[in-house]
C-alpha cells in the first residue's frame, strides 16, 4: 500500500483536503483508505448502546456488525498507542491510504496551511511535507498549489507515490 500524509495545524484545511481528495481519487478507480490521528480523547461509540457497554465490562475488542458495515473497536486499557506502523497493518490493502496528522512521522506529507489561522508553516522544521496547499501565498521552495486545487493536489500525490 502506498501512504501519504495531510498535515497542518489546527483549522487549517486538513480534513476538508483530505475529504476532497479521497472523492478524487475514489472517482480516478482507485481504492482509498483513510487514518486519522487524535490528540483528544476520542469515541466512536454511544453511551447505552449495546458494544458500549460491552466496552465498559471490559472487552478488549467489540466487534459491530452490520448488513452495511462493520467496525471494530480495540480498548487500549492504559497501555500505549500503537505507532502508526502498527496501525497500518490493521487496514484492508488499497492502493493508498492517506494519513490525517501525525506530524512527526516520517512519511511523505501535504500541508494544509490557511492565513487566518496566524500560524506559521510547518514545512521548514519538518523534512517529510513535500508540498504546500494555503488558501494565500506563502513563502516556500516547495511545490505550492491553492488548497481548494484538489485535482492539482492528488496528480501531485499519485505522482508521488508512483500510481
Amino acid at each position: 500500500m502506498k501512504i501519504y500524509g495531510v498535515t497542518g495545524s489546527k483549522n487549517c484545511g486538513k480534513t476538508g483536503l483530505m475529504e476532497r481528495l479521497v472523492a478524487e481519487v475514489c472517482a480516478r478507480g482507485l481504492s482509498v483508505s483513510t487514518l486519522k490521528h487524535a490528540h483528544h480523547s476520542t469515541d466512536v461509540d454511544q453511551p447505552g448502546r449495546d458494544s458500549y457497554r460491552h466496552r465498559q465490562a471490559g472487552a478488549q475488542e467489540v466487534l459491530l456488525a452490520s448488513p452495511h458495515r462493520w467496525a471494530l473497536m480495540h480498548e487500549l486499557r492504559d497501555a500505549p498507542e500503537p505507532p502508526l506502523s502498527e496501525l497500518l497493518t490493521k487496514l484492508s490493502p488499497v492502493d493508498l491510504v492517506l494519513i490525517e496528522g501525525y506530524k512527526a512521522a516520517p512519511h511523505p506529507k501535504i500541508e494544509a496551511h490557511r492565513a487566518e489561522t496566524g500560524k506559521p508553516l510547518l514545512s521548514p522544521a519538518n523534512s517529510s511535507i513535500r508540498a504546500v496547499a494555503a488558501d494565500s501565498p506563502v513563502d516556500t521552495a516547495l511545490p505550492r498549489f491553492n488548497l481548494d486545487d484538489t485535482k492539482a493536489i492528488a496528480d501531485f500525490i499519485l505522482r508521488e507515490v508512483g500510481l
